[in-house]
């Protein structure tokens, strides 16, 4: 879920997957495990050193590209960057991701520490497994790749400096991975859509309109692919849900959504998205949406 995300119980073309904090994009590689820690509770924008596994976490398997990925270069010459939300090594560093930034609108927190199942399966790890399955397959049909971070700085990036990673890269497209944190019964993903906002240094006007089309894609074949319907807490039905308190969002000049793949408070839900052959079902879905939505 991302940082300022929470409401319930956040050339060539290029492409951006979100989550929130302050780091340089980076090429990604293997998942990483949670630090030690108490089960975190969400924050407001949520979309590092690693460690092992931890007592009760589903453990990241081998992010293999799906055997009905066409191998082909469909995706040459975009980009995409993607963001994981969170980051494991925020647990150890409340200081540092409590402090505000400035997301346009207002000031709200850097990052937080994200939301887990009752069995300390944390959404920062759940993120980055995502992330990693869905660079494989996007790299597969030739996309270029670029991670805001991969757990190899001890937290962050904040909201803020996610954005701007996207922005430097030009990319055609950002998408934010996260799960959400809300009340129990509460089921299904959505996909989080920027409100028009100017004010400060925000001003979607220009990618309103693009980041609702990804939007849509996203949703659509993420259903297909995972069998799971958008969610019946928000959105009326249609997986798309539009805030204007992101900072993620607000602060992007390029076409951007967040992926809220499924709440992890909800115990049925959470048995899917500690599935990693659920988990590779997600990635797919999203990355079929970025292709469907790259390709026009």
């Amino acid at each position: 879920m991302p940082n300022d995300h929470r409401k319930t119980a956040r050339r060539p073309l290029a492409l951006v997957l979100a989550a929130t904090g302050c780091c340089a994009a980076l090429a990604g590689c293997g998942a990483s495990a949670d630090p030690a820690g108490p089960p975190p509770g969400k924050g407001p924008e949520q979309s590092a050193t690693r460690s092992a596994p931890q007592p009760g976490r589903t453990p990241s398997a081998p992010s293999a590209p799906s055997a009905s990925v066409p191998e082909n270069r469909s995706l040459a010459g975009r980009t995409v960057v993607v963001d994981p939300g969170h980051n494991p090594g925020n647990f150890r560093h409340s200081k540092e991701i409590n402090q505000k930034v400035n997301i346009g609108t207002n000031r709200k927190e850097c990052d937080t520490t994200g939301t887990s199942t009752n069995d300390g399966y944390t959404e920062a790890s759940f993120t980055l497994d995502v992330s990693h399955r869905l660079r494989d397959l996007l790299t597969a049909r030739g996309a270029t790749v670029v991670f805001t971070h991969d757990a190899d700085r001890p937290w962050g990036p904040c909201v803020d400096e996610r954005a701007r990673i996207g922005n430097g890269a030009r990319a055609d497209a950002v998408v934010s991975v996260h799960a959400d944190g809300s009340a129990a019964g509460h089921r299904g993903f959505h996909v989080i859509l920027p409100a028009r906002v100017r004010e400060g240094a925000a001003d979607t006007a220009k990618i309103v309109g693009p980041s609702r089309e990804l939007g849509e894609r996203i949703a659509d074949r993420f259903a297909r692919a995972t069998g799971t319907a958008p969610a019946n807490y928000l959105g009326g039905g249609t997986g798309l849900d539009v805030r204007d308190d992101l900072g993620g969002l607000n602060l992007s000049t390029v076409p951007k959504v967040f992926v809220e793949c499924g709440n992890m408070r909800d115990p049925e839900d959470a048995q899917l998205l500690a599935s990693a052959v659920w988990r590779q079902k997600a990635a797919q879905g999203i990355a079929d949406g970025i292709a469907t939505y790259l390709r026009g």
